[in-house]
């Protein structure tokens, strides 16, 4: 059976067919690595070989594994996806472990904000390492804070972290220790080179704002000194072409040499900015 269905989505153009096999049986089965090994010769249920097959079919038209699934691991915990919201991406794990790095001599943050929250993975991820904090997502988007909100309450944190439906900075009136954005980045002429997953399955609000994919950059560097208390850090993902041009953006309204993290494929993917105590 792993044989024929990696086959299948080979041929559909699906890279890492086998892995995305193996995710699907263990859902589908109900069982770990460890039980789908141990048990190979044995025949699956009835009900597991129908889910199996509805998923399966469902990959090979190239719909994303977390969609099927219901889900995604980021940084070790379960965040519910759906087609409202950005599908958690193993390089948003560089933005967490900048923010989670304790800044010389910086306090915890008591207070987080994270613009365009969407599924929550980021705030959600910060709050649960950091319990003594507080957070407030913003999304101009109702469906994804929905989803968020769902999120923060499998993770027990929902009495600290605050949903609430806005267009970036607009409207806040309370300073952050901590800013975090995951903005929607990529350029309108990069668009059509996107995998179907990608383009056909998730939220273009998400994905980019046209042009250049820099115009979030423009309308938060404006007001950032507003909202990021002393002592305070932002950190800022961007595509790994983009670090000079959105460090310009932010230089321009006082926000000199920030701090570039790269990702695990040694590309830059995110710029953090301190403010002085």
């Amino acid at each position: 059976m792993r044989r024929r269905a990696t086959a299948r989505l080979s041929e559909a153009g699906v890279e890492n067919a086998a892995r995305d096999v193996e995710l699907l049986l263990r859902w589908a089965t109900g069982l770990d690595a460890p039980a789908l090994v141990s048990r190979a010769g044995e025949a699956a249920t009835a009900e597991a070989r129908v889910r199996f097959e509805s998923a399966l079919s469902r990959r090979e038209a190239r719909a994303p594994v977390s969609h099927i699934v219901g889900g995604r691991a980021f940084w070790g915990r379960w965040f519910e996806v759906t087609p409202d919201v950005l599908d958690p991406r193993p390089e948003s794990e560089t933005l967490i472990a900048a923010a989670l790095e304790r800044a010389a001599g910086a306090a915890p943050p008591a207070r987080v904000l994270d613009l365009g929250v969407g599924s929550g993975c980021l705030l959600g991820t910060v709050l649960a390492e950091r319990r003594e904090a507080t957070g407030l997502g913003i999304d101009a988007s109702r469906a994804a804070l929905a989803v968020a909100a769902r999120n923060m309450a499998a993770l027990e944190i929902a009495d600290r972290a605050e949903m609430r439906l806005g267009d970036w900075l607009d409207g806040l009136t309370e300073g952050f220790d901590m800013i975090l954005c995951n903005p929607p980045y990529i350029a309108r002429a990069e668009m059509d080179g996107l995998s179907p997953e990608v383009l056909e399955h998730e939220p273009r609000i998400a994905l980019t704002p046209g042009g250049d994919g820099l115009d979030a950059y423009r309308r938060i560097a404006p007001d950032l000194a507003c909202y990021l208390r002393r002592g305070g850090r932002a950190l800022f993902e961007i595509g790994p072409d983009q670090a000079a041009q959105a460090a310009t953006i932010f230089a321009a309204f006082g926000w000199p040499h920030p701090i570039v993290h790269r990702d695990m494929d040694g590309r830059d993917r995110c710029l953090e900015y301190r403010r002085k105590p």
